[in-house]
Formats: structure tokens, sequence, C-alpha cells
């Protein structure tokens, strides 16, 4: 029986199948990529706000503490978004004419609450509480970055679950002092390998990584 194919073809045959493979685990590659890039994120991506808000302002050169604004961010899963009343505690005395203040002004005076859009959005099937964040010695600076120094307030972190588990499986090397939570631009007065471990022990945090503690 004469011979069909040339044996250029196993050649061939072979070369096709590591193409295949090259081109699926390139495709693959690309996915998580992208997946995990800021276009997906939107980390360092500016939100549109009703005012642009300076945190590095207000925190920064003013030195205003994060709970003066996010009032129940030591007792709630949520922070808080602080009322226009808080504006103008000191609005009503410094800027108190500023057009671009107006709207905050306008809000007091009709009373209705300014619109803020959320910047650090998780989804709904995510369950996320600040306050035992906050108990358990894990700074505002480790999620939300160095907002001292943000003119325009952006998410820095992916906020996706591979990086939530980076922090609950090894929280020794996250947690601080609680004395510290608050305080921006924090570094440990001794390596965090041993501060981490004692601060674990002594809150009694747990590496907790299963599903049911996000997922509700």
């Amino acid at each position: 029986m004469p011979q069909i194919f040339r044996r250029s073809a196993n050649t061939f045959a072979r070369a096709s199948v590591v193409g295949v493979l090259l081109l699926a685990g390139g495709t693959v590659g690309l996915l998580i990529v992208i997946g995990r890039s800021s276009y997906v994120t939107r980390a360092e991506e500016f939100v549109e706000q009703p005012i642009q808000f300076s945190h590095l302002h207000h925190a920064g050169d003013d030195g205003i503490d994060c709970r003066y604004c996010h009032t129940s961010v030591e007792t709630s899963s949520f922070a808080g978004i602080p009322p226009t009343k808080t504006c103008m505690n000191c609005h009503s005395q410094i800027w108190s004419t500023a057009a671009t203040l107006e709207p905050v002004r306008a809000s007091f005076r009709d009373d209705r609450p300014l619109r803020w859009v959320r910047v650090h959005d998780l989804p709904d099937f995510v369950y996320f509480n600040h306050s035992i964040h906050v108990k358990k010695g894990v700074g505002c600076e480790t999620c939300h970055g160095r907002v001292d120094q943000m003119p325009l307030t952006v998410q820095k972190n992916s906020l996706q679950m591979d990086w939530c588990l980076g922090c609950h499986r090894a929280p020794e090397q996250f947690v601080r002092p609680r004395s510290e939570v608050f305080t921006m631009g924090y570094r440990p007065p001794v390596p965090q390998s041993v501060l981490g471990p004692k601060l674990v022990h002594e809150y009694g945090i747990q590496s907790l990584t299963t599903c049911s503690t996000c997922h509700r």
C-alpha cells in the first residue's frame, strides 16, 4: 500500500499540537493579565463627584482625622459618609463664599444630601466590615492607600479576591497597633516580621480564608 502522507506530515502535526497549546496558554495568560489590569479593576481611575473633595488638603495639609468624617468606621460595617453639616462646621466660617463650594451650601440650605459616588465599590455578593478590620489592626492606608496624598480620591488596589486573600492568608505581614490604624505613612518601630506575629496573637487574629467569611 503506498504511503499516503509524507514524512514531513509528522513534524507538521507535532508543530500544530504545540502551536495550539501555546495559543491556548497565551490566551489564558492574556485574559488573566487583562482581568487584573486597571481597565477591569478601575484602580487609579478618577470618579466624578458632586464636589471634587481633596483628601490631600483636608487629611494631609490640615491633618483632619479620618474619623471626623467617617464616624462609624470603628463601630459599623460601613465607614460612613459625612452629612453636609460636617462640611459646614468649617465652611460656614472659611471659604464660605467660594463658588466651588456652592453645591455644599445648597445642600445644607435645601436640606438635600450630596450624592457622592463610591470609589471603593465592592460587588453586592461580597461582605466587608470596616469595624472588625479596624479592631484587628488593619490600617486605613493598607486598603485605601495614602489618601492624605490624593488631591482626588482614587482606588489604589484591585479589590479582587486574590488581593484580599493575600492579607487573610498572612495577616502578620499587614497588621499594626490599633493606635496606629489611622496613621498615614506608618512605619513599624521594629521589623514587621517581629511585630506582626505578636499582634496577631495579642489581637486574636485568625487566618480566615473560607468562602463564608466574605460571601454570605
